[in-house]
């Protein structure tokens, strides 16, 4: 499972690794703090999306609730892709300062955001200062994947009366190769609405005859990343008069919300389940850089700017729909689901029913 959590965290760090001679996030800093945030942001948008999508997804495959005090536990993941609208942006109209401007022999002005092409021309930006001298130069950073992952644990129990409660969680766990550290909590409840009408001593046994079962469920959760940061002065730079020269304290933090509301429909057919879902989804990003950061204001200076990141937004708000089935082979529970709502997603895992 920890491989799982690497591989979706690494989409969403790309910012502190270097991807290739110039794709790395301390090229992104130099253009400054709001700069700096607008190209952070609509580089990163489908990965906030996709996750956001995947946190929202897994939650059940059925609308049958379980007996009192009945158990499951379920490992899956949801990989959701990037539409091809997501996969670009123009880098002229994101509302950028007069600091960062497009250099004259650059070859394309559009940049791939994380989900874009692994190949493409990059645009070629200057930073400028206030005189507009030319003092930095930086490369914006190659797509990475089409498809943005989303791991998720929970385990749901049997309340009685027709409910379900389920928990998604995760102590602190530090990734290896100095990844991060991520932890994940969440809760979800689930009613079974038929069996409240056709269960019970005054229905005489017409629960036996219900054609399907009906729920509405509702789900929060949410994962929180963090990781220390290294991001130094460009080569012979001195700092300005006053400027901090401590980058110790350096951290990025992001904190990824999730929340549904759905109506599920499903039908047993002896071991297989099938199910249909519809239902309103959310989903929030929030990411912070923590620190002093050293960006360049003049030829051969550096001011240190403390927290020059913070991106705050919802990133999915709509309807989506799901279709999947589950198979109930015992104990042993194998799921699959397909789901449409901003981006189209699948989801796929395996559980223990006790």
């Amino acid at each position: 499972m920890k491989k799982f959590y690497l591989v979706s965290i690494c989409a969403l760090i790309f910012i502190s690794k270097s991807n290739a001679q110039y794709n790395s996030f301390d090229q992104l800093v130099k253009s400054g703090t709001q700069d700096a945030t607008k190209l952070l942001q609509n580089y990163s948008e489908p990965i906030f999306k996709g996750f956001g999508t995947g946190l929202n997804s897994g939650w059940n495959n059925t609308a049958k609730t379980k007996d009192f005090l009945h158990l499951e536990l379920r490992i899956s993941g949801t990989v959701a892709q990037i539409p091809v609208q997501d996969q670009y942006f123009d880098v002229t109209k994101i509302g950028l300062s007069n600091h960062i401007q497009v250099d004259p022999s650059s070859p394309s002005i559009v940049a791939p955001t994380f989900g874009g092409s692994t190949s493409s021309s990059l645009p070629i930006m200057d930073v400028k200062d206030d005189y507009g001298n030319k003092i930095s130069t930086f490369t914006m950073p190659q797509g990475i994947s089409q498809f943005v992952p989303a791991p998720n644990v929970q385990l749901s129990v049997g309340l009685g009366l027709n409910t379900d409660v389920t928990i998604r969680t995760t102590p602190s766990i530090n990734l290896p190769f100095d990844i991060g550290s991520i932890n994940i909590i969440g809760f979800g409840i689930k009613h079974d609405i038929m069996k409240d009408i056709f269960s019970g001593d005054d229905n005489y046994g017409l629960e036996e005859y219900v054609p399907f079962d009906l729920a509405i469920a509702a789900n929060y959760n949410q994962i929180n990343f963090s990781r220390h940061m290294d991001v130094q002065p460009e080569s012979n730079t001195y700092p300005t008069p006053g400027s901090m020269q401590d980058f110790t304290t350096q951290k990025f933090s992001g904190s990824f919300t999730g929340k549904n509301l759905e109506l599920i429909v499903s039908k047993q057919f002896w071991i297989f389940t099938s199910f249909i879902s519809v239902g309103y989804q959310t989903s929030s990003t929030n990411v912070n850089l923590y620190g002093n950061y050293p960006i360049t204001v003049a030829p051969g200076y550096y001011q240190n700017f403390p927290a020059p990141v913070h991106i705050s937004e919802t990133s999915i708000s709509g309807f989506r729909a799901d279709v999947g089935f589950q198979l109930d082979l015992w104990i042993l529970k194998v799921y699959g689901s397909v789901s449409q709502g901003q981006y189209l997603s699948a989801n796929a895992g395996i559980g223990l029913g006790f």
